[in-house]
């Protein structure tokens, strides 16, 4: 799944310093028994597909997509975004580096799961693209 998001590295030593944005893509992976109750839709799957996109989408996709990532202790960009008028802020409480999201993705994501299918299903691994030939990974 992909969203656009915007975010800087505040002590970054390079052009991460500046206000930029990237084309994230989240790869999510579970795990759980395959449902062998002949009469289940989800019959042979761990989980259908689309719901896992639904948790996924509803958890961080919707949240985070065309939203501007800040650190909750960049008060500079905290306090610039504060001044726009309806504008999609999501105060982070880690860096928004690629390894930081991922890890607060997988820790969202475990709560909601948790929540859901009471540790039956579980994400394992959270993948996040910042750019088609970086990521980070969360497990």
């Amino acid at each position: 799944m992909e969203f656009d998001a915007g975010h800087r590295i505040p002590s970054h030593k390079s052009s991460c310093k500046n206000l930029h944005g990237h084309r994230y893509a989240i790869e999510v992976t579970v795990k759980g028994d395959i449902i062998d109750e002949e009469q289940k839709s989800d019959f042979g799957m761990v989980m259908d597909f689309k719901d896992a996109k639904e948790l996924i989408r509803q958890t961080i996709v919707t949240p985070w997509d065309h939203a501007f990532i800040v650190y909750e202790k960049d008060h500079e960009v905290i306090n610039f975004l504060a001044t726009l008028k309806d504008h999609k802020t999501v105060i982070f409480p880690k860096v928004p580096t690629a390894e930081n999201m991922a890890l607060v993705a997988m820790e969202k994501l475990k709560k909601v799961f948790d929540e859901k299918f009471k540790a039956t299903i579980i994400p394992i691994k959270v993948r996040l693209y910042e750019t088609p030939n970086n990521w980070a990974e969360a497990f």
